[in-house]
């Protein structure tokens, strides 16, 4: 889904020609056959897909595929930059999978589709600062990209890596609301789809804090103000905040760190 998500969003903003000029592999013939009806050169080879690459290959599968997938990247003679986003798998583990390989790992969100990706990343040991440039070109054209610390990439996926679920389970939550205090089911999702999307951009646009913009809407004895009681009474922020640490642990379990290391090091 993420790749899906990402090859959408290089074409949706024209960051390629064409769709054939992104080749994608998969195990899963229909897959590969949906890909295909999209113009993607579409194949079940990884091999043809390393052939094919000239500036990177992307490994988007589940974690526990990785060695096997760089096993057939291995096959192939080629100058492309690595990048992985798959979750908890560290750059040691990728440059011992790959050795003489530059690699980078990325954690985008599906966001990306729309042009609208929170994306973190963190480069190899042996990158260079064209790989840089081609990490920003790919997710900067469909969102946001920021280089930050490798040990930081499990915060990120905790966060915006799977964020949008939360998003949508609070807009869903909104909605329902709507519904219950009498709005129709679609004009409630509209709305609070909307109301989401303004407020995010709120936060964007006018860089000011958020509990800032909670305070300027929120009138002594007002509606908003009863509104936040009932989140605060019903711990929203610290359900919030347990969405994103209970994430970030599961990245780092996916990526073989033990649970003892966990409570030491970072006490989540």
């Amino acid at each position: 889904m993420m790749a899906s998500a990402l090859m959408g969003g290089l074409v949706s903003k024209k960051l390629v020609k064409h769709p054939s000029f992104i080749a994608c592999s998969d195990v899963y013939k229909p897959s590969v056959e949906k890909a295909a009806d999209k113009g993607y050169s579409a194949t079940q080879s990884n091999e043809d897909v390393c052939m094919k690459a000239k500036d990177a290959v992307v490994i988007a599968v589940k974690p526990d595929v990785v060695k096997h997938i760089c096993t057939d990247i291995r096959k192939v003679d080629s100058d492309a930059v690595v990048i992985s986003i798959a979750a908890g798998v560290t750059l040691d583990t990728l440059e011992e999978l790959l050795p003489g390989r530059r690699v980078v790992r990325v954690m985008p969100n599906t966001p990306c589709l729309v042009g609208e990706a929170a994306s973190g990343y963190a480069m190899g040991k042996l990158c260079i600062d064209e790989d840089r440039e081609i990490v920003q070109k790919l997710f900067g054209a469909v969102g946001v990209a920021k280089e930050i610390k490798e040990v930081l990439l499990n915060a990120v996926t905790g966060l915006s890596g799977s964020g949008p679920a939360y998003v949508y389970q609070f807009i869903e939550a909104l909605a329902d609301g709507g519904v219950r205090s009498g709005l129709p089911r679609a004009v409630a999702l509209e709305l609070a789809a909307q109301t989401v999307k303004g407020a995010a951009e709120m936060v964007l646009k006018t860089g000011e804090h958020p509990g800032k913009l909670k305070d300027n809407v929120t009138s002594p004895g007002g509606t908003t103000i009863a509104g936040v009681e009932a989140l605060e009474k019903r711990g929203f922020r610290a359900a919030a905040m347990s969405a994103v640490t209970a994430a970030t642990r599961r990245s780092m379990q996916l990526g073989g760190i033990s649970e003892e290391h966990i409570r030491q090091k970072y006490n989540l």
